[in-house]
């Protein structure tokens, strides 16, 4: 494995993921100040429908284009590269704008049937507007994640955030606090204008930067088409379902919590503050395991196609080890200063008690998030889903059964047996696989 560039790419990731956390956490605060909690929990609504949404857009083609031009590379083949990245933008266009047309059509029944709140219509159409973006820029960030360029990509990135946060600085001051509507909208608005100058941006850098391989152009890879399928259209029917039950889960939370006889407004709230508010703070340091499970995945697999088992089973296991190390020091800082840090950041030392319920499980999201990209990496993406689609369907299943009983108590236990359930089954199947290569 080149660990000189794996270094560098991940110091520069997590410096880049760095930076945009510290500016979305500041953002976050200074949205949760202007729109208050509700509207961040009508937001949250909004943004659970928008995951499906985007699932369906992009449809596992940010992961098959990585896998994709990675195996070319590894079997040195450079010239098929730009033939790869080409069908897999086709791919992208045709999906992002499919998901996009059917959500703009369907916005009035989702809004009203699916989440019960009239308020998301506005922002779930022009939540639509950006899906096609969201598609192609997949592919580009997948491209140069498996090229080993990850300084343009998140260059990209870096300038949607800001774009995206001027956007909605300005529209926001456009529209009375008090709209819940109206400022929900405002916000999706900036989201869609960032999304699509940031992948304008990335298709410049792309077309640049594919220059290198056109002088290789011509014999072109193998069978480019039917592999591209093979990875992505498994991914995507998996990814299906996944999103389809979590979206599920995020629109039943609010109900379920009105079940147990809170409001309607405390009901947001109460799911605005650990979806919206808590959950940004447990997983902000996260950003050098995330930019590390990302870069894992070209890494490994060109690794794999070289039959280089040893060296896969020591990385994996420093991997492991290493992450749960991290999480560890994370989860005991966040709970020594759980109060002053929401008081600083949100002005309410009492949501310091959310945090410090929930920071035990900071060491198993940390170990998820480097098992998942390892076992991506090794070619075992369909058992990475299977494992989030079980997890998915139990989420439902525990806000059905718990929320209207003990309401947010009921929430947090919910979210603990999933996230140790999604753990221990990637875990276990990673050691499987590991272990599989030292026969």
């Amino acid at each position: 494995m080149k660990w000189k560039r794996l270094v560098q790419n991940t110091i520069l990731l997590t410096g880049t993921t760095l930076v945009m956390r510290c500016t979305a956490m500041v953002f976050q605060v200074w949205l949760v100040g202007r729109i208050g909690a509700a509207g961040i929990g009508l937001y949250q609504l909004v943004l659970s429908v928008g995951m499906l949404a985007s699932t369906v857009a992009v449809s596992g083609i940010r992961f098959a284009s990585t896998r994709l031009i990675a195996e070319e590379l590894g079997l040195g083949r450079p010239e098929s590269v730009g033939a790869a990245a080409g069908r897999c933008l086709g791919y992208a266009l045709c999906f992002g704008t499919a998901a996009a047309a059917l959500l703009a059509f369907l916005a009035q029944d989702i809004g009203f049937l699916w989440i019960g709140d009239a308020r998301t219509v506005p922002s779930l159409r022009l939540l639509a507007l950006s899906l096609p973006f969201m598609a192609l820029s997949a592919v580009f960030c997948g491209y140069f994640t498996a090229v080993g360029r990850v300084l343009k990509s998140t260059a990209a990135q870096i300038l949607e955030q800001l774009l995206r946060i001027a956007f909605v600085v300005v529209l926001l001051q456009q529209v009375n606090p008090e709209n819940i509507t109206a400022s929900c909208a405002a916000v999706t608005k900036g989201a869609t204008m960032g999304e699509a100058l940031s992948c304008l941006v990335l298709a410049l850098l792309y077309v640049q930067d594919r220059r290198r391989f056109r002088s290789q152009e011509g014999r072109g890879g193998e069978k480019l088409t039917g592999r591209m399928l093979g990875i992505a259209l498994p991914l995507a029917l998996s990814a299906y379902a996944r999103s389809s039950l979590s979206t599920l889960e995020h629109l039943l939370v609010p109900r379920q919590l009105r079940l147990s006889g809170l409001s309607s407004d405390h009901a947001l709230e109460g799911y605005g503050s650990i979806q919206g508010m808590i959950f940004p703070i447990l997983t902000f340091p996260s950003c050098l395991l995330t930019a590390l499970a990302e870069l894992l995945v070209p890494e490994l697999t060109a690794e794999q196609m070289r039959g280089n088992h040893r060296q896969i089973r020591r990385t994996v296991a420093r991997l492991l080890a290493g992450s749960a190390l991290f999480g560890l020091v994370t989860a005991a800082v966040l709970w020594i200063w759980a109060e002053p840090l929401t008081q600083k950041l949100y002005g309410d030392a009492q949501l310091g008690t959310l945090l410090r319920q929930l920071c035990p499980l900071v060491p198993v999201i940390y170990l998820d998030i480097v098992t998942d990209g390892c076992l991506k990496g090794l070619g075992q993406m369909l058992h990475s889903m299977l494992f989030n689609i079980l997890d998915a369907a139990l989420g439902v299943t525990l806000v059905v059964l718990l929320l209207p009983t003990w309401a947010l108590t009921g929430y947090i236990a919910m979210i603990y047996i999933t996230e140790l359930g999604n753990a221990a089954l990637s875990l276990q199947r990673l050691l499987r696989v590991i272990r599989a290569m030292g026969r």
